[in-house]
């Protein structure tokens, strides 16, 4: 049985190549290993990334467009709502123009003596009657004065007709009604705690509230939104 020699130092030499060489496969092997592993290990994150990033950008254009959508809701509300002022201040424009010509028509009646004085009586009669007492005092406008004073005995025995109750009324000269309520007169109990005012502009204004729905309608038609009538 034959025994190895040693190796000389070619021999050597060429089996460290070998060894340097596998090695350098080895590690070149390992480093691609590496590297794919990194590449795959970059690849995944990357598309994690990506997916994720993608649902973040669909979330924000999903909250950008219902963000339009109620802002457009809102802008077109308030125009909506705008409109709806401006029409209903037009139509109380009209309302007031139509109120207001008929209020110079009552003060235009003023001027006819005779239909003035039956209209007084009536203001009067009819303070008598809410009033129900035994003295009231009776308010005008200064130029009313003499007039006022001149039908006050009528209006009494028109109320003593009507009721059966004897009432004593006076005209106060001290004071008298602002010039735009336009005429007529305001009778008060004596101690003036209590008063009914007949004045033009208030009865107007009371005939305006208890006709406006008639008028809306005539003028302006009826609303398809309302559903009541004042």
């Amino acid at each position: 049985m034959s025994l190895s020699r040693p190796l000389n130092d070619e021999e050597v030499y060429t089996e460290m190549k070998k060894m340097i060489a596998f090695i350098k496969q080895e590690a070149l092997e390992k480093s691609r290993e590496i590297k794919a592993k990194a590449d795959e290990e970059f690849n995944i994150e990357k598309a994690k990334i990506v997916r994720q990033e993608s649902v973040n950008i669909e979330k924000l254009f999903e909250r950008k467009l219902k963000q339009t959508e109620f802002n457009k809701k809102i802008n077109s509300s308030n125009m909506i709502n705008k409109s709806r002022l401006q029409l209903l201040k037009q139509r109380q424009e009209v309302l007031n123009q139509l109120f207001e010509q008929a209020f110079n028509k009552s003060i235009d009646l003023t001027k006819n003596t005779e239909k003035y004085q039956t209209l007084l009586i009536k203001l009067c009669v009819q303070a008598f009657e809410k009033l129900s007492v035994k003295t009231v005092v009776v308010y005008s406008l200064k130029k009313d004065s003499k007039i006022v004073s001149k039908i006050l005995s009528k209006a009494s025995a028109q109320y003593t007709k009507q009721t059966g109750n004897e009432i004593s009324a006076s005209l106060n000269q001290n004071h008298y009604l602002e010039e735009d309520c336009g005429g007529g007169v305001v009778v008060s109990t004596k101690d003036n705690k209590v008063q009914v005012d007949n004045s033009l502009r208030a009865r107007l204004n009371i005939c305006s509230q208890e006709l406006l729905p008639l008028i809306r309608v005539t003028l302006l038609g009826n609303s398809p939104n309302r559903k009541f009538f004042d």
